[in-house]
Order: structure tokens, then C-alpha cells, then sequence
């Protein structure tokens, strides 16, 4: 599938674009209890590219989310990848297998079909759990989507990762990797705030799968629409560099909030926030503007900060003040 577009053609139906895509996070979120802001970190990350880590004990929807977004979407089920992650998970799990034939032959090379590398799509559960070498492949796949076959560097179709956790844990060789998921959402239960409509929102989704229905694989945006979305920004952001029109469509007001929070999370909080996560949150700030109303950063679009902190002990932390610094209460 081509995703090449011009920049005059996306212009003359983004905004029909935008408008699926919001009605899809409405969409996907109805079918959970709660989780709307899960569903709308999803839309983000999904029209950005960025990986998404949804944190939070067994039982709170994290792969539900993730498996029906994928279906809602109109997902080929080649183009998903998914796997849970032990510490004695194997590349070849993940990568595919060596073709035995071809070692033969002296060459070292995977077998990908059905396989991450494969995928335009991927969810990996219990992703801190995983070994060195499964570490070192991941890094290497999201900094720099590709992988090695044979010696040689492979691109790979990975186009939004999903990942679940438990827990964040703060060993060195964990923190690389988690620092790549600049977007962190914590998944809390929700039977005290909403008991009742949990049983019947659970009771329904039962049913369907009982009778093998899928009503949430209906959605009004596509994947290619995602696809659409982040081209058209992909230029747009260019454009905005090369014109050095950046305040246009991030007010000086705004951008000055913007530094200011960053800095009291960092001095009050100590919540340590890398220059690459700085550019990658600039770049999330502006794809939510643009996604919501088409337009300029407003300050409510510096919510996105709600989703910054490092460890889980850091989130709700982070989440409190940022709401209180920018007056949110939802």
C-alpha cells in the first residue's frame, strides 16, 4: 500500500480524516468501562508512531485495548504481531526461525512470516520481563525500525507498538528501553468508581465472544486513515521547519507553559525528562492540536504531560500536577 501522498491530495480530506479518527476513539472507548483516556492515548500514538506502555496490575483491559483497537481498525491479521515476553523468550520467538536450509549454506537468516518483523502492528506483553538479547533486538527495531538478517541491516514494517507491563522496573539495562516510550499510561481498576456498569460492560463483551461477534470491528476509521493523518503532519512539521513558522502553530504564551512545566516537574518532582523526550513530547503536543481542532497548540493540549513520568511510582505523581498546573479536572 502506497503512503506516499502529496500533500495537496491529504489537504483536501484531512480534516474528514481527523473527524474518524476522533469518532473512532469514542467508538473503541464504549466498549470499555473507564477508559477513555487509554483510548485517546491510542489514537495519539497511532497517528504519531510513537509506542504507547500501558502500566497497571492484571485484569485492567490492557490487551483488550489493544486487541480491539487492532480489529476496529481493519487490521489484516498478518499485519499483528503479538506475544507475551518471558526472560526465556528467544529471538527466533519473535523474529522467526533460522531457515535451516539457508544455514546450511552458511547464511544466517529468519524465517519472518507472521512474524514482528512482518508486522504493521505490534503488542508485547510483559515487556520488561524479556532477556539481553530480546532487549537489544527491541531497541534496535524501535530506535531504528530494522533488524539484522545475515549481518545485514533489514527494515521491518513495524508502523505502532503497544507494549503492557506491570510494573517499570529501574534496572539500568531496562531504563533504555523504557525511556523509548515517551507516551506511559497507567491502567488502574475501576470497579470502585463504576461497579455496576463494569459487570454489565464485562457480562457484554462475554457474550460476544461466546457467539464469535465482533461489533467493535466496525470502526469509523481504518488504518490507512492513521496512515493519512501522519503523513499529512510529517509534511506539515517539515514545512513549519523550513519556513520557520514553528510559533504559528505553537504560540510563544503556550510554548513558554510548555517549559515552565517541564522545569517544576523536574525541580519539585524530580521527574528526569531527556532532551530526546522533550522533542518527541513537542511533537506529540503538536499531532494532538492538530488532531482535536486542527489548529494551533492550546494550553489543554499540554495534557500530554499528564503521560511523561519515568517510573510507575512517578506517574500518578506527574498526573496530579500536571492537571493542576493546566486547572484540568477530567
Amino acid at each position: 500500500m502506497t503512503t506516499d501522498w502529496d500533500f495537496e491530495t491529504l489537504d483536501a480530506e484531512i480534516d474528514e480524516v481527523r473527524q474518524r479518527i476522533l469518532q473512532h476513539g469514542r467508538f473503541l472507548a464504549s466498549f470499555f468501562v473507564g477508559r477513555q483516556a487509554e483510548a485517546d492515548l491510542m489514537l495519539l500514538a497511532a497517528v504519531t508512531q510513537e509506542p504507547l506502555l500501558f502500566v497497571g496490575p492484571p485484569g485492567t483491559a490492557k490487551s483488550d485495548l489493544v486487541v480491539k483497537f487492532v480489529e476496529s481498525i481493519g487490521l489484516d491479521a498478518d499485519a499483528y504481531f503479538e506475544y507475551m515476553l518471558t526472560k526465556f523468550t528467544e529471538p527466533s520467538e519473535i523474529l522467526g526461525p533460522i531457515d535451516i536450509g539457508l544455514l546450511k549454506e552458511g547464511r544466517f537468516r529468519r524465517r519472518t512470516r507472521g512474524m514482528l518483523p512482518e508486522a504493521s502492528v505490534v503488542f508485547l506483553d510483559e515487556i520488561f520481563k524479556s532477556n539481553s538479547a530480546i532487549l537489544n533486538t527491541l531497541l534496535t527495531i524501535v530506535n531504528e525500525r530494522k533488524f539484522y538478517q545475515d549481518g545485514a541491516p533489514e527494515a521491518v514494517k513495524l508502523r505502532l507498538l503497544f507494549a503492557a507491563t506491570n510494573d517499570i522496573p529501574e534496572q539500568g539495562e531496562l531504563l533504555a528501553l523504557s525511556d523509548r516510550f515517551v507516551l506511559k499510561v497507567e491502567t488502574r481498576p475501576v470497579k470502585e468508581r463504576h461497579f455496576e456498569a463494569l459487570i454489565e460492560a464485562g457480562m457484554r463483551s462475554d457474550s460476544c465472544k461466546a457467539l464469535s461477534l465482533r461489533p467493535w470491528a466496525d470502526g469509523p476509521a481504518t488504518f490507512t486513515d492513521f496512515l493519512k493523518l501522519k503523513r499529512y503532519l510529517d509534511l506539515l512539521f517539515a514545512e513549519s521547519g523550513r519556513t520557520g513558522d514553528s510559533a504559528r502553530w505553537f504560540p510563544p504564551g503556550v510554548f513558554a507553559e510548555l517549559r515552565r512545566i517541564i522545569r517544576v516537574l523536574e525541580a519539585e518532582d524530580q521527574i528526569y525528562v531527556s532532551d530526546r523526550k522533550v522533542v518527541k513530547i513537542y511533537k506529540l503536543i503538536r499531532a494532538r492540536a492538530f488532531l482535536h481542532h486542527g489548529g494551533a497548540v492550546q494550553a489543554g493540549d499540554l495534557r500530554v504531560l499528564r503521560y511523561v513520568g519515568n517510573r510507575r511510582s512517578e506517574m500518578a505523581v506527574v498526573e496530579e500536577k500536571v492537571n493542576h498546573l493546566l486547572s484540568l479536572d477530567d
